[in-house]
């Protein structure tokens, strides 16, 4: 007469458990359906823009805005080798209209300026010429630019640029009429150019004006765009209950990832983000399986999270490669860009505390928050390993 009871709750208990597992899959599917869509609903977040003057008095723009992936209209690191075949296949007709459109938003969001005139720049699609240097962080190179190129005025003596901002930052590089390069700015989005004087040497930017732009663009890079390395320094907050061990994984993560992006920018070392992003993706995979395996922390987790931090670091160089440095204050940029990533993590590391860090000692904060957030990131991870290995 007993054992029915008995074997009733023990059903319950069995489907309680499997209804739990099953609502934290719903969970993850749906988490990783928004982390796809968000990654394919914001705009574009850097446009690299190469302004060169001839000795014929002509300008030549080389606006480095994927042309493939606007007329798919699809971000360009989701341009992968079927993306391409559909636009092979797209109709004239669509292609025709499609380019149409891409030439008015180009004409209607720029603005090029000799003396406060505006210019109108006549506009044709070229295959891209620095396409190594071009490629996004995990996506395929920039295969078609847009060119826009015009006739200098006579007796212009400065020029400026701006561009809307649905182009993002803006990454200005000029060059002087025998091709060397000679002024170089960040722009912040939808912000106008300085003047550059044709004839004369530039007027390059203050120090403390590019310590701040790059300062905040590598907090920027951590919040809010930097979801992988978001999901990283959470995966090392959820294992540590106490704040020192936290700190240490830390310092050596900011110290491997300073080393590497260094080393990287002044190109003594090099690796392809083909194989660098990957890896990162799977670097967050690794450390929030072994929140899940295990509830200590291991002496050997510092030495692998600065290894993981090497890696980290190489992706910001991409990030840096991409953004282009001021050469007369490339130690400056390099550094505020440091500066802004460090306190990027370190307000992450305050938001986690402010969260959940008032439960880090009970005994329920392992089984509700460590080992869910943990499944949570590992399969965010693998997700983001095996889209970046396909495209």
């Amino acid at each position: 007469m007993t054992l029915a009871p008995r074997d009733a709750n023990d059903d319950a208990r069995r489907w309680a458990m499997s209804h739990r597992w099953t609502r934290w899959l719903y969970l993850v599917s749906a988490i990783l359906s928004l982390v796809t869509a968000t990654a394919r609903a914001h705009d574009v977040e850097l446009t690299k823009v190469s302004v060169t003057f001839t000795a014929r008095d002509t300008y030549q723009i080389d606006f480095h805005y994927d042309v493939n992936a606007w007329l798919l209209g699809v971000r360009p690191e989701h341009l992968t080798p079927a993306e391409i075949a559909r636009l092979t296949a797209m109709p004239n007709e669509a292609t025709d209209q499609r380019m149409h459109e891409l030439r008015e938003h180009i004409l209607r969001n720029l603005r090029i300026r000799f003396d406060e005139g505006k210019a109108v720049p006549d506009l044709s699609i070229v295959d891209n010429p620095d396409r190594p240097a071009s490629q996004p962080s995990h996506g395929s190179t920039l295969l078609r630019i847009v060119r826009l190129t015009g006739n200098v005025p006579p007796g212009a003596k400065s020029f400026d640029f701006w561009a809307s901002r649905s182009f993002g930052n803006i990454a200005l590089m000029i060059a002087r009429k025998d091709g060397t390069h000679y002024a170089q700015q960040l722009l912040e989005r939808a912000e106008r150019s300085r003047p550059y004087a044709l004839h004369g040497g530039p007027v390059d930017a203050g120090a403390w004006k590019v310590a701040g732009q790059y300062l905040w663009l590598g907090f920027e890079h951590i919040l809010p765009k930097g979801l992988d390395h978001i999901l990283f320094v959470l995966s090392l907050f959820l294992l540590s209950t106490k704040l020192g061990p936290l700190l240490w994984q830390v310092t050596a993560f900011t110290l491997a990832h300073s080393v590497s992006l260094a080393l990287s920018t002044y190109g003594v070392i090099t690796l392809s983000p083909r194989i660098v992003e990957p890896l990162i993706a799977l670097s967050i995979s690794a450390v929030a399986v072994e929140n899940i395996l295990t509830s200590k922390l291991h002496p050997w987790r510092p030495v692998v999270v600065f290894l993981f931090g090497l890696l980290h670091g190489l992706g910001f160089a991409g990030v840096l490669s991409e953004l282009g440095l001021p050469r007369g204050q490339f130690a400056t940029a390099l550094v505020s860009f440091n500066i802004g990533v460090e306190l990027g993590q370190l307000a992450v590391i305050a938001l986690a505390l402010t969260t959940v860090g008032w439960f880090r000692s009970r005994t329920w904060y392992r089984p509700r928050v460590v080992i869910p957030c943990s499944i949570l990131i590992g399969a965010t991870g693998l997700y983001w390993t095996v889209e970046r290995i396909m495209t």
